[in-house]
């Protein structure tokens, strides 16, 4: 109705006394300038001082097409200190996309904010509590969703402490340790002082009772909301590999929160491959190189995590399998690796925008069963095999003079293992040499230009991989002394000690993994069966 308005405003001849000058209120000489641009020559020039203007008129004159350029400059400059008035600016202007994406944003980020930001603060209760009832709200730990309901309330605690019970239902309590949840959450003034919140404690009491009394009786255990954790944002797949003595194109993902893997169906198949490397470039997921059992591979596939299709673009200048693989700047790299008749020491980068791969500087050492990781814009690379011996250098490549220089070797030479760049350090993890089978993690620190012994792993493995999700290190498969091929082990810093994490469903070697940040539809790959976690937990007791 609003546009059929403007347009018998400005297009009808039956007004009585002809205007030649019409009056529109909160419009701005320059925001119809930049309007009547847009209408003539389809330019605009959007920047942060006159984005919210323009949208304003824009909703105001119904002109979608200024509304959608306006939406698109938010999402683009959304960042952590102003996504919050964003998405509070996106509601007050319905603009539903803009709104989900600040959502989005800010569930993501809600770690951070919950510390630092003072806009998190002034949000109202509904606004708040549509946040932490978010299944997609990114925490690892639900003490920081607590602390910060504690924190919005203390902010105004006379017109705030009421709403305690609403947005304590939010909170995943029965992922609370017992004694936390008694002495912080179930004693706090705030809740004592509230009846209303008497359900949902004694509601969480009766699980964490239950908790500890699972291995006892008969009692049908359903996983219930206050206990089931979130989606996480981090998915890690593992990717084909040697299953049963083929290769495989099985993929599995791994839900960090739950602590479980799923085999990934109903997406476009990798074809069998192993020996393989894997590299994440947004939510592209490149399989590079390998073996498929009856030729090495110079083949290099793209798997997109959003759309679930798979394509193939441009070869590899060689076939390489037991390369290492990184990525650096938007860019893939291949280092090292060997087909039948050759070791290389030469390596490609693929440029996504050009669609190919290019010889850059080749390593000073030919290297196969080597890995790599990315280290203060560097890439590392690190043991291997060469000349049937096993390989304890470490050489940096510097893409801005396109050069690799040696740096501090290894305390010991080793292949079949992996390499993660884990706080600032680079740390080397399993694998094996020509007299051990059982060597010891060791921790590079680029300050010092040197190799430290980690003594605190206690498991042996080669042929592992490893990735970092949630802050934390995983190992994933590997065979060796008391390892199945299909078992994960992740390391808390914080404790200083490794504990043993959910096996993959499936049991394979020379598989890849990666992790992909950030992923809009990360709940496909999540793990579906939450209610079931606490019945599968009392199997295992």
């Amino acid at each position: 109705m609003r546009s059929e308005y403007f347009r018998t405003l400005f297009t009808t001849t039956l007004h009585i006394n002809e205007e030649p000058d019409v009056l529109l209120h909160g419009v701005s000489s320059d925001t119809m300038t930049q309007i009547l641009n847009y209408a003539y020559f389809r330019k605009m020039e959007i920047h942060s001082k006159n984005v919210r203007q323009l949208l304003e008129t824009a909703e105001y004159l119904c002109i979608p097409g200024v509304t959608a350029l306006c939406c698109d400059f938010f999402m683009d400059e959304i960042d952590v200190d102003n996504c919050v008035d964003i998405m509070h600016f996106a509601r007050l202007q319905f603009c539903a996309d803009l709104e989900t994406r600040a959502r989005r944003f800010v569930a993501l980020n809600f770690v951070e904010l919950s510390q630092k930001s003072e806009e998190l603060l002034e949000l109202p209760v509904e606004e708040l509590q549509a946040v932490i009832d978010s299944d997609e709200l990114n925490v690892k730990d639900e003490k920081f969703v607590w602390e910060f309901i504690l924190r919005w309330i203390n902010d105004d605690p006379d017109n705030r402490k009421g709403h305690i019970a609403g947005l304590l239902k939010g909170v995943r309590l029965g992922l609370f340790e017992a004694n936390f949840f008694k002495d912080e959450v179930s004693k706090h003034p705030y809740v004592t002082g509230n009846k209303a919140c008497r359900p949902v404690i004694l509601e969480t009491i009766e699980f964490l009772r239950d908790v500890q009394m699972m291995t006892r009786g008969d009692k049908e255990f359903v996983t219930p909301r206050i206990a089931r954790p979130r989606i996480p944002q981090d998915i890690l797949f593992a990717i084909g590999g040697k299953r049963d003595g083929w290769p495989s194109d099985v993929i599995e993902a791994y839900d960090a929160r739950a602590d479980r893997w799923s085999v990934v169906e109903g997406i476009e198949s990798i074809g069998p491959r192993m020996n393989h490397g894997t590299a994440v470039v947004d939510f592209d997921i490149y399989v590079i190189g390998g073996h498929d059992d009856w030729k090495d591979l110079d083949s290099c596939l793209c798997f997109n995590a959003v759309t679930k299709t798979c394509r193939e673009v441009a070869p590899m200048n060689e076939r390489r399998r037991s390369l290492s693989v990184a990525v650096l700047r938007g860019a893939v790299y291949a280092m090292g690796g060997y087909d039948c008749y050759e070791y290389y020491r030469t390596a490609e980068r693929y440029d996504r925008k050009a669609k190919q791969w290019s010889l850059i500087a080749p390593m000073n050492t030919e290297r196969f069963d080597a890995s790599a990781a990315v280290l203060n814009d560097k890439i590392y690379v690190a043991g291997g095999s060469h000349n049937k011996n096993y390989v304890n250098s470490v050489e940096v490549y510097d893409p801005d003079i396109d050069q690799w220089t040696f740096v501090a070797p290894m305390l010991s030479g080793r292949a079949n293992f992996s390499c993660v760049e884990f706080h600032g350090c680079l740390y080397a993890l399993g694998g094996r040499n020509r007299t051990s089978w059982e060597l010891s993690t060791e921790k590079y620190d680029p300050a010092e230009d040197t190799w430290t012994e980690v003594p605190y792993m206690n498991f042996y493995s080669n042929y592992l991989n490893a990735e970092v999700i949630d802050d934390t290190i995983f190992v994933i498969g590997g065979i060796g002394i008391g390892e199945t091929g299909c078992s994960v082990k992740r390391y808390n810093d914080k404790e200083d000690k490794w504990d043993k994490a959910a096996n993959m469903n499936v049991r394979r070697f020379l598989m890849s993994t990666c992790v992909s940040k950030n992923l809009p539809n990360a709940s496909d790959y999540a793990y579906k069966h939450r209610v079931k976690l606490m019945k599968e937990k009392r199997k295992k007791c």
